[in-house]
């Protein structure tokens, strides 16, 4: 079932204020962040207020809050493979089994 888009402007919203906070506890403005992170200081107004911006931007602005990190918990690690991404020939799995 996809997700709403109610509930995806929520989080985005959440993922906003959390990223506003941690600039806050660093005691750092807006602009200052910005520029620490290569981004316009609209496309960070943007992300606080929780608005699309790209991937790319987002991790730039985590980097710059020495945060990005955080983001290891969703990515594997490129030298554990575990068992079930491998395939029996070795080749690491692209895409999941049809059901």
């Amino acid at each position: 079932m996809p997700i709403a888009e109610a509930e995806i402007d929520r989080q985005a919203e959440r993922l906003g204020r959390g990223l506003a906070a941690e600039r806050l506890s660093r005691n750092l403005t807006q602009a200052q962040l910005a520029t620490e992170a290569g981004l316009s200081l609209s496309t960070l107004r943007r992300l606080e207020d929780g608005k699309n911006i790209s991937l790319d931007n987002l991790i730039r602005v985590m980097d710059a809050l020495q945060i990005a990190g955080r983001l290891d918990a969703l990515t594997p690690a490129l030298d554990i493979r575990p068992v079930e991404r491998v395939r029996p020939a070795g080749r690491e799995r692209k895409r999941a089994a049809s059901s």
